[in-house]
């Protein structure tokens, strides 16, 4: 790569965004820490993965707990077949036998056309050369 000294990005705006990703992490940190002991506390007053608040002052400190619920899918499976409730069972593509036949060539990426999902997501990351 080389230096644009004439583009709209600046040593100055590169700076900053360092010196600032360098106070979001030591403040995430410091977040962290006062959760877990707002957790802990709750832990001790409340019990485990049960809602509360605490008000102190002009503050209000409340615990939300969601449960999330998923089914082991290979034992679900075998159960639901044995049940014969296979109308319970979805199909999925397997990627690796997938991957492997277009590999072997009994498949073809044409034959799979428009079956592909691709997702991308951007990073920046600004770190400070000496």
């Amino acid at each position: 790569m080389k230096n644009n000294s004439g583009s709209l990005i600046t040593s100055e705006m590169l700076s900053n965004y360092h010196q600032l990703n360098l106070k979001k992490k030591e403040i995430e940190a410091q977040l962290n820490e006062l959760k877990l002991a707002f957790n802990q506390y709750f832990d001790m007053s409340v019990g485990k993965n049960t809602k509360g608040d605490l008000n102190i002052g002009d503050y209000k400190l409340q615990r939300q707990v969601r449960i999330t619920e998923k089914y082991n899918q290979a034992i679900t499976v075998n159960r639901l077949e044995e049940l014969n409730l296979e109308d319970l069972i979805q199909k999925r593509p397997d990627e690796e036998k997938i991957k492997s036949a277009l590999n072997l060539g009994l498949l073809k990426e044409e034959d799979l056309e428009g079956c592909k999902i691709i997702q991308s997501s951007q990073a920046i990351y600004v770190k400070h050369v000496e």
